[in-house]
């Protein structure tokens, strides 16, 4: 789908923070982007956002440049609309590609839907929990249908129960919309819990110091299985490494 080869980004001011970053992107991936604070893991997505543009290097598509709609972006924060309900929220990037509310309201409450929050179509973010408000934001980033979805520490605020169902309940949507996921984590146990690709980014100047496969097929009892245990063991100690 996607190749980033030989990136660099330096920031006003000589902040250098990303140097040299090379990654390909396939077809219905599940890649995390796992490293600490300030590596450069969100100023990567962005890039491949096209949010930002790299100073070095190049990124390119195969079938072209993405078009509207093929790339879905969440936040670390929901950024609902306050005063907006939830449909309202979810209908927004119809909305602003000039889509009816009549023609769109299907697909927007599938979208809800698919996130577990039939019935709180109405709702407004005051009324949700923190963890229904981000279903909220997936429900908007996959309304579009895109072929790359991509997250930024979207469980990073939330309680351990709330965080550890939405990780379930996202590589349930995963499974079924079928696109692309790149996950960005400071969490080893979440970066092996969701992803079958586990990319490790050094600290600033942020570079790709290895990846990680994984064949684990996650389940109800993924977090007792022992071969998580061994990946978690794995990850935690080239990831030592790394920042070593």
């Amino acid at each position: 789908m996607l190749s980033v080869t030989n990136v660099g980004r330096r920031f006003p001011g000589g902040v250098q923070a990303l140097h040299d970053v090379s990654l390909s992107l396939r077809e219905s991936d599940f890649v995390a982007l796992l490293g600490p604070s300030g590596c450069g893991k969100s100023t990567l997505l962005r890039l491949i956002a096209g949010l930002d543009q790299p100073d070095s290097g190049r990124l390119e598509w195969n079938d072209g440049p993405p078009r509207s709609g093929d790339i879905g972006y969440v936040f670390q924060d929901a950024t609902l609309l306050p005063w907006a309900t939830a449909e309202d929220n979810v209908f927004l990037p119809l909305r602003l590609r000039g889509e009816s509310r009549e023609t769109a309201m299907p697909r927007v409450h599938a979208a809800l839907l698919g996130v577990g929050l039939a019935g709180f179509e109405k709702a407004r973010p005051r009324q949700l929990s923190g963890g229904m408000r981000m279903r909220v934001s997936i429900a908007r980033a996959l309304v579009t249908q895109p072929r790359l979805l991509l997250m930024d520490e979207p469980f990073a605020a939330l309680d351990e129960f709330t965080r550890h169902k939405l990780q379930a309940d996202l590589l349930d949507v995963w499974r079924q919309a079928g696109c692309t996921v790149v996950f960005v984590t400071h969490s080893v146990y979440e970066a092996a819990f969701l992803a079958h690709r586990i990319v490790l980014m050094t600290p600033r100047p942020g570079r790709i110091d290895r990846e990680i496969a994984s064949s684990l097929i996650t389940g109800p009892d993924t977090r007792l299985d022992p071969a998580y245990a061994a990946l978690v063991a794995d990850v935690s100690r080239a990831m030592g490494e790394a920042l070593r």
